[in-house]
């Protein structure tokens, strides 16, 4: 039954544009409370640490599916005041948050009429299949009846994420509340696509008063005794399909998140705050993890980035190959269905380029923003190559191989095609349309590519890091072929990528500052800055072993590396910052990849040096989480490292930079034609002493590993096999 109902013209709020950076992400304000973020597929919600949506400024409020959001507002009230905060906590799995709140004194007049700390609220909230849950439990501790008036003030925009970001619109479309009937509120809004979007608020049991922007709950609450009211918000679901019940939900929920990481490889250590930093990255990978048509994706991160993300999700599954190729698979597979098939300058889409993002909202379906299916990323398609040859390495499935084929010819042709425009042998990148990224590496700021003296780059930019994957890519590529008994084709891939290494040395390598420039602008002049671009470089095995070691001293020094970690630009270069988003901050999975690289020629202690500056800094962090990135200051003691404001968190190759650590120190490598896990040169970091790996996998077969350090030497045990598998040690010195 509807009893009220309300329509209006919806207008976004005005904000500040950068004219150098049109997707820029503001900082208008400090954050007054805390917040916490859930997700659950392509749904996720930014709470404050008292469990409202909207209550306090500072913060990316709201329940958001697909790039809209759905609730932008959600405060709980009794007796017209905010309750005061207990306590504020994530499950381990991030499955749910649970606050609990008490009253505040109650006055009539100068007489205190209800006293504080006496009714004991518990709000429980998790996110399942595009509807969140909460739960709001009372239980009276005093001595008298406890008669209150409990009210849920909400309300909606549905606000396209970019504009949540910032961004101005010239027109919106319409929007409607009304009662459905006595405990239900339906909000919609009738955007300029014409599309309808629906927030249907249900509660349970009905409100004393229900509006279409208050639920009003009066309670009388004997001593001692308890009572419950639950709220779902669904997004988008038609009106014959109801939630299902709190508990139900919560339950299944909660099988579901165990399910996903049931077959994953365990890992437990010596060290109480390291396991703590594994789990708490093992769960953010968890929630970030959406199940496609594909197969599972992690996605980038949240709030600004809870989508398909090529080049994150690459690098995050390729990370995550020797705990987890599952990943990579369903990344691998996605990609690949939405591999670019026809030229479009809007979105830097070229035939064979893997996608940079893609995005669900009104904004994006009306091109208001590039990025429904946007390809502007220089990096997203080598990767992709990459990817699939370390996958059908790392498991010997040739099944995926020939299914992926095509789009890796396909990627391959983009490479040697449209990707070398002006035929020099090195991928470049320069966007299409003034609406796209300026610069479509990993570092993608606009002030990010720049020469000496400060001044930016222009015209087609051939990045270093880029050059050295095209290069890993194509010996993958080779490797592939031969396995699919395409000697040829293998043998020009290898021709190819050893024609780019020479070309490289001779053209990025910079003998005055020891080492590899950080790009080419349009006129084939370096960039000579001192970067962290050339770290990645050695993850890709390209460059001489000479000057890897001359790039790899540089890294470890005091210019770049803080104590925390490795900076992205070095300090003394002409646009370093250590509160910038690329030019100083520290950012996990760059180290990573530069841990890696160093691993692969050797220098185990560099390695032990980086892994310790990461981990010492999640030790200091909320949650011990990794953040996306955080400031390149120099370490102090007695001090932790400095956030950066705007960082997403979780954030997917930030969570998944432990693991890749490990991979680094142990040297792990997997031969599924020999059934053989090797560990080259392992090296445990000081702070542990022993580890258990737990399932780790090849093929059908399993083995659980104990590793223990002795000084700068490791010795494996194996503690249980499944099927056939052998391990082995290889020392070189």
């Amino acid at each position: 039954m509807m009893a009220t109902k309300r329509a209006a013209r919806m207008t976004s709020a005005p904000s500040e544009a950068l004219s150098e950076s049109p997707f820029y992400i503001p900082m208008t304000g400090p954050s007054a409370r805390p917040r916490r973020t859930l997700k659950h597929d392509d749904t996720f919600v930014v709470l404050d640490s008292h469990g409202d949506i909207g209550a306090s400024a500072g913060g990316p409020d709201g329940l958001f599916n697909s790039d809209t959001r759905y609730l932008a507002r959600l405060e709980l009230h009794l007796n017209d005041m905010q309750p005061l905060l207990l306590g504020s906590n994530l499950r381990n799995d991030n499955s749910g948050l649970t606050v609990d709140l008490t009253n505040p004194d109650i006055y009539d007049g100068d007489r205190i009429v209800f006293h504080k700390d006496t009714i004991h609220i518990v709000r429980t909230t998790f996110l399942w299949r595009g509807t969140a849950y909460q739960r709001i439990g009372l239980q009276n501790h005093g001595e008298q009846t406890a008669s209150i008036a409990l009210s849920l003030r909400f309300d909606n925009d549905f606000a396209d994420l970019f504009e949540v970001r910032g961004e101005r619109r010239e027109r919106r479309g319409t929007g409607a509340s009304e009662l459905a009937d006595p405990a239900t509120v339906v909000l919609s809004y009738t955007g300029v696509d014409d599309i309808v979007r629906t927030s249907r608020l249900h509660f349970a049991p009905r409100p004393t008063r229900l509006t279409v922007n208050s639920a009003v709950y009066q309670i009388d609450l004997p001593p001692q005794q308890t009572t419950e009211i639950f709220l779902t918000v669904s997004c988008n679901k038609p009106e014959t399909e109801r939630p299902v019940a709190f508990y139900r939900g919560l339950l299944a929920h909660h099988r579901e998140m165990r399910r996903a990481w049931s077959h994953t490889t365990s890992i437990e250590t010596s060290n109480d705050v390291f396991n703590e930093v594994l789990c708490q990255s093992m769960a953010d990978l968890n929630i970030l993890m959406t199940q496609t048509p594909q197969g599972r994706y992690p996605y980038a991160g949240i709030p600004w980035y809870s989508t398909t993300f090529g080049r994150d999700g690459l690098i995050t599954a390729l990370q995550m190959l020797w705990i987890d190729p599952g990943i990579a698979r369903g990344v691998l597979r996605r990609l690949a269905a939405f591999q670019a098939k026809t030229v479009d300058p809007l979105a830097d889409a070229e035939p064979g380029k893997i996608l940079h993002e893609m995005r669900g909202g009104e904004m994006a379906a009306l091109r208001e923003v590039p990025f429904e299916r946007y390809y502007g990323s220089v990096d997203s398609t080598p990767l992709f190559v990459l990817l699939a040859g370390l996958y059908v390495e790392r498991t010997g499935d040739e099944s995926i191989l020939k299914e992926l084929w095509p789009a890796i010819e396909a990627a391959l042709g983009w490479i040697d095609g449209p990707g070398d425009p002006d035929g020099d042998g090195f991928v470049e990148y320069r966007r299409a349309s003034e609406q796209g990224l300026a610069n479509q590496g990993w570092k993608d700021s606009f002030d990010a590519i720049f020469h000496a003296d400060g001044t930016l780059a222009e015209g087609n930019i051939a990045l270093a890091e880029v050059q050295g994957y095209v290069f890993a890519a194509k010996r993958a590529a080779a490797r592939c072929a031969r396995a699919l008994g395409l000697t040829d084709r293998a043998g020009e891939l290898d021709r190819a990528a050893e024609r780019l290494a020479r070309r490289f040395e001779e053209t990025f390598w910079l003998p005055d500052l020891g080492t590899y420039a950080l790009a080419l602008d349009g006129e084939k002049r370096p960039c000579q800055v001192r970067t962290s671009n050339a770290g990645q470089l050695l993850f890709t095995g390209m460059v001489r072993e000479d000057r890897a070691r001359l790039v790899a001293a540089d890294l470890m020094r005091p210019a770049f590396f803080t104590g925390w970690g490795i900076r992205t630009v070095a300090l003394g270069e002409a646009r370093y910052n250590p509160m910038s988003y690329h030019n100083g901050s520290i950012w996990p999975h760059d180290n990573a990849l530069i841990a890696l690289g160093l691993g692969r020629y050797g220098l185990k202690h560099s390695v032990e040096q980086v892994f310790k500056g990461l981990f010492d800094a999640a030790s200091y962090m909320d949650l011990r989480r990794l953040p996306e990135l955080f400031c390149g200051f120099r370490r102090e003691p007695r001090r932790g490292p400095t956030l950066y404001p705007v960082a997403c968190l979780p954030q997917a190759w930030a969570s998944a930079t432990p693991f890749t650590l490990l991979e680094a120190a142990l040297g792990l490598e997997f031969d599924p034609a020999r059934s053989e896990i090797r560990l080259r040169n392992p090296r445990l970091p000081a702070f542990l002493n022993e580890m258990i790996l737990r399932r780790l996998h090849l093929g059908e077969s399993t083995v659980d590993l104990r590793l223990r350090r002795h000084d700068e030497d490791v010795s494996v045990e194996v503690l249980r096999t499944q099927g056939h598998v052998q391990v082995s040690m290889v020392l070189s010195r």
